[in-house]
């Protein structure tokens, strides 16, 4: 009897790789059960309870003071740069060709320099620094709005902001990817598109109540008006500058000495490279939000109703992206975007057909919720599919790729709406949404990585 009862304690002992939790629930099980489902169950409760725990983490210091700085440069620009399509061709008289130019080239100049940034971001280790000088150089040039009188100055002034946009963004981006977990990252930029938007919420309502005490109910903005968004629009910037260069820390890292873009991407995931691709074609229909500002006026939208429903946009922005991005980390980034592109192309659709004041105001919280709940999966998804040290680059590469479609995109739209009207632009958008579509049906979501 000696022997048999040794042997059934052996069998009950779990194995030396077994955590705590294992060890008491298996010695206190019978031993005639199967021991593989005594062990299996505790260790998935364990690594369930671990997960629910690391996704409640707080952000990283960093990572939120970024956020705040996204609030207030973004309650800079919606004062300042989001008007200016109206203030171009109510105040100006530009058409809206020339307003489609303007916006691709500043839009281009942004992401293409995005690629020129990521790339030294992570050949010299200098996130912090280029984040700064963008930061800086935007909130330096806003301020020249005041004194533009003519469509080509409104150009060299807008250029130079998406200059400073240009250089700053990928930085940012690979420095909120490098300081939070892969099953944290869809929060984290979820949570400073959020700041970004509340921010913008917040300028466009106060720009609202100044343009009702300058203009009252007039449709066309008028220059005195203006005049007062750029001043009100510069405190917030250069604030936002301050906390960047006091506030954010970067983590040292050894630069990486040699290399280049080339390279880099000879090094990249087919998957992204794919990615990079499709997202490509879906920004060819993508035209700068301008067209929306100005379809708004088209339905008989005051200057101050078409704040206040962009700033309704930007509440629905704010309220869903972090949620959003928790939603790419629970339930991946692909089916996300997927889901995102669909929600756009109805939206766009919806713009071509609109003719209500309601319409309008149902359409913009619908891209808010696109916007918020859906945009964000895609960088977060960037920083799945390449290597840590070539993060930076990788989001280089990808706004460099929004930067090549977006002159011609805002282009198209432009003409499009000159030779064929409103509507117009927005079929086009809509289309190739759905195109863009069956290109990601095809691309396997893949892997995090670490």
């Amino acid at each position: 009897m000696a022997p048999t009862l040794k042997a059934n304690r052996r069998s009950c002992q779990p194995p030396a790789e077994a955590t705590v939790a294992s060890r008491s629930i298996v010695q206190k099980a019978s031993c005639g059960l199967p021991f593989r489902i005594i062990v299996i169950e505790p260790v998935e409760r364990t690594t369930a309870l671990h997960d629910h725990r690391a996704k409640a983490a707080p952000l990283d210091p960093t990572v939120r003071a970024l956020g705040v700085v996204s609030l207030l440069n973004d309650f800079s620009s919606e004062v300042a740069v989001r008007t200016l399509p109206l203030f171009l061709a109510n105040v100006l008289g530009v058409r809206i060709g020339i307003i489609g130019l303007i916006e691709g080239i500043a839009e281009s100049t942004a992401t293409l320099l995005k690629l020129v940034s990521g790339y030294l971001s992570d050949r010299f280790q200098r996130k912090k620094a280029l984040a700064l000088w963008g930061y800086g150089f935007s909130n330096l040039t806003k301020p020249l709005l005041y004194f533009a009188n003519s469509w080509g100055l409104v150009l060299a002034v807008r250029l130079l902001d998406r200059v400073g946009k240009g250089i700053r963004s990928a930085p940012r981006d690979a420095m909120i990817a490098d300081l939070t977990p892969p099953e944290l990252r869809g929060r984290a930029f979820g949570f400073n598109k959020a700041m970004d938007k509340t921010g913008g919420f917040l300028g466009l309502v106060v720009a609202a109540g100044v343009l009702y005490l300058t203009q009252q109910d007039a449709v066309p903005l008028t220059r005195g008006s203006y005049e007062w968004l750029v001043l009100l629009a510069v405190l917030p910037g250069l604030v936002a500058v301050g906390i960047v260069a006091w506030c954010v820390e970067e983590r040292p890292k050894a630069p990486i000495s040699k290399g280049s873009v080339a390279l880099a991407w000879s090094e990249m995931d087919g998957r992204f490279k794919a990615f990079i691709a499709v997202l490509t074609l879906f920004t060819l229909g993508n035209s700068s939000d301008a067209f929306l500002m100005l379809r708004a006026q088209t339905v008989g939208f005051s200057t101050i109703e078409i704040f206040l429903v962009v700033a309704a946009f930007s509440l629905v922005v704010a309220l869903t992206s972090t949620k959003g991005g928790m939603l790419s980390d629970t339930i991946g980034r692909r089916g996300l975007i997927i889901a995102g592109w669909l929600i756009y192309a109805m939206i766009y659709l919806g713009f071509a057909f609109a003719w209500e004041r309601w319409h309008i105001w149902i359409l913009y919280a619908g891209y808010g919720l696109y916007y918020g709940a859906f945009l964000g999966a895609s960088s977060a998804w960037v920083a799945d599919l390449v290597p840590q040290h070539l993060r930076g680059t990788a989001y280089g590469i990808f706004n460099a790729a929004l930067g090549v479609a977006a002159l011609p995109a805002s282009v198209i739209a432009g003409l499009l709406w000159d030779w064929y009207g409103p509507a117009a632009p927005f079929l086009f958008g809509g289309g190739l949404a759905l195109l863009a579509v069956g290109g990601l049906l095809m691309l396997p979501a893949g892997k995090k990585s670490a």
